[in-house]
């Protein structure tokens, strides 16, 4: 019988021993980062992965060893690397200057896509998804005259909004009343009791950090009816679901919130965040009103996110493109589920479309709560032992495929894992 604990410490002894210049690099990084890091979920034991150079479906490490990438920088990278018409609309961008500091046509253009393409009255661009949701929810209080928020148990909005396993210490002060994602009528009578104080409600129509678990039209549908009625706004973060349909996830469920979020992608790999949707919301900000809401952000409308993004959402990720590389991720995920049912191991694949979660786990998932219990162990084990077969994804079992992700690499993914679980199938029963 084969111990969770032995396998795991042969699969680290195995990566650390190919990797003596990654090794060394992290040393010298932990010498001015804390832990040799400047972003949490990078991190991987027995010290992550430094890359040096990446292009179309591949990164190269520095140790040399290549890999098919598989996390598209948590939904960001949707392009691959070094994608030729983003470097071109890069290139021109830095031609003619980066920082005006002063308003120009891209800004115009990026927001006649984002808001025709998204559904949103009026949007106003931020750096990050984080910033996005921060000004949402700041909307929402200043609309509503009302302080309280409401999250979702086991949600994420970005680096000061984690909720993962409640309110996380580093979060923005904000007055928290917990929903319980897909849990209908535990959270219709939250908003019920809260309501004279609630704001918002904010939550992700398929957590993407919390495990790739898709909210119920039920529960979406109880959210919009009830906030509707008690004049609560609904936001939602699209800052990754958008990638799953072209009008947005939102779109693909026929719900229209209040506010939406975008992020990641939109800017065409740039650094980047939106915030938009109803006009009596956004309006707010509109600096020809004497009572305007301040909206700061020094590269909000920078040249190179400007003209990079519009280049990506209007000739690179069409509707077309868009249905095309969901479908791939689809036919991925059923073939993985498969393999599962097949080998009878306790692993399953969640998501929606490109977005793929891998859970060392069985039955029903429909909240947080029920991966808790997961041994992360083997999580890292199916980690390492894919980096080993050239496959990198994410430690916590998340994938996210580029346009650069080919049916043959599906192919190879396939095999890949079905090597793991025939290796590793005492631990998976």
């Amino acid at each position: 019988m084969q111990d969770i604990d032995a396998a795991l410490n042969a699969a680290q002894l195995a990566f650390t021993g190919k990797r003596p210049k990654t090794k060394a690099m992290h040393d010298r990084a932990a010498q001015v980062m804390p832990g040799g890091n400047t972003r949490t979920v990078l991190f991987t034991a027995p010290f992550p992965l430094r890359v040096a150079s990446a292009q179309g479906s591949t990164i190269t490490d520095v140790d040399g060893l290549s890999y098919l990438d598989l996390l598209g920088e948590y939904s960001a990278g949707i392009y691959g690397h070094s994608h030729p018409r983003i470097l071109e609309a890069a290139r021109a961008a830095l031609d003619n200057g980066l920082n005006y500091g002063a308003h120009h046509e891209g800004e115009v253009k990026l927001a006649e896509v984002v808001t025709k393409r998204f559904n949103m009255d009026l949007v106003r661009f931020t750096n990050s998804g984080t910033e996005a949701n921060m000004m949402a929810l700041a909307a929402a209080r200043c609309f509503t005259g009302r302080k309280k928020i409401m999250p979702m148990d086991g949600g994420y909005h970005g680096g000061t909004l984690y909720f993962s396993h409640g309110a996380s210490p580093v979060n923005a002060p904000f007055d928290c009343v917990m929903g319980q994602y897909n849990d209908v009528e535990a959270t219709r009578k939250l908003i019920a009791a809260h309501a004279d104080d609630l704001a918002a409600v904010i939550l992700e129509p398929m957590l993407g950090g919390g495990g790739g678990i898709s909210a119920s039209p039920a529960f979406i549908a109880m959210l919009r009816e009830e906030t509707k009625k008690r004049g609560i706004v609904l936001i939602f973060d699209e800052v990754m679901t958008s990638r799953l349909h072209p009008g947005g996830l939102s779109a693909k469920l026929g719900v229209e919130p209040d506010l939406k979020t975008l992020g990641k992608y939109v800017g065409g790999g740039m650094s980047f965040g939106a915030f938009g949707g109803r006009s009596d919301i956004m309006a707010l900000f509109d600096p020809t009103s004497p009572t305007a809401l301040p909206h700061a952000g020094t590269f909000n409308n920078n040249t190179l996110t400007m003209n990079v993004g519009h280049v990506a959402m209007t000739e690179i990720y069409t509707p077309e493109a868009c249905a095309a590389l969901n479908a791939r991720g689809d036919r991925l995920r059923d073939r993985l589920n498969d393999l599962f049912m097949r080998y009878q191991v306790k692993m399953k694949a969640m998501g929606q479309g490109s977005m793929i979660v891998i859970h060392p786990a069985a039955g029903e998932i429909n909240s947080p709560h029920d991966i808790e219990d997961t041994d992360k162990r083997l999580r890292q084990l199916l980690f390492l032992d894919l980096l080993d077969e050239g496959i990198y994804m994410a430690e916590r079992g998340f994938m996210a495929l580029s346009l650069m992700v080919t049916d043959a690499d599906c192919d190879r993914v396939v095999r890949a894992v079905e090597g793991y679980i025939t290796r590793r199938r005492e631990l998976l029963v």
